[in-house]
């Protein structure tokens, strides 16, 4: 493995944590619960991150501001272009894998 420096290292992460945030952005076919019971995390579990990660350094974040990051623009419109009513199955299923901080 090439050894690489912390700058280039944390470089790489933030080019890849973008390129995810842009991906997700792009599929707003994807609902969260879809990336929950695949995944275990979904849009706003990376807003919550990106947001403890900031107050970790000192600088206070809002849940809005976090999540407004993430989906690109406020959460609320975000709910109202794109959010569909998510089918029984998926909610069942949520409930069944949903992690213990949700």
């Amino acid at each position: 493995m090439t050894d690489l420096s912390e700058t280039q290292r944390r470089d790489f992460e933030a080019a890849a944590f973008r390129r995810l945030v842009a991906h997700l952005r792009e599929r707003t076919d994807v609902q969260n619960i879809d990336l929950m019971n695949l995944a275990g995390f979904c849009r706003n579990c990376l807003s919550n991150w990106y947001r403890e990660a900031a107050e970790a350094e000192g600088l206070p974040l809002s849940k809005d501001e976090s999540r407004e990051i993430v989906y690109g623009m406020p959460y609320a419109d975000w709910q109202k272009k794109y959010q569909t009513e998510a089918s029984d199955a998926k909610k069942a299923a949520f409930e069944i894998n949903r992690p213990k901080d949700h």
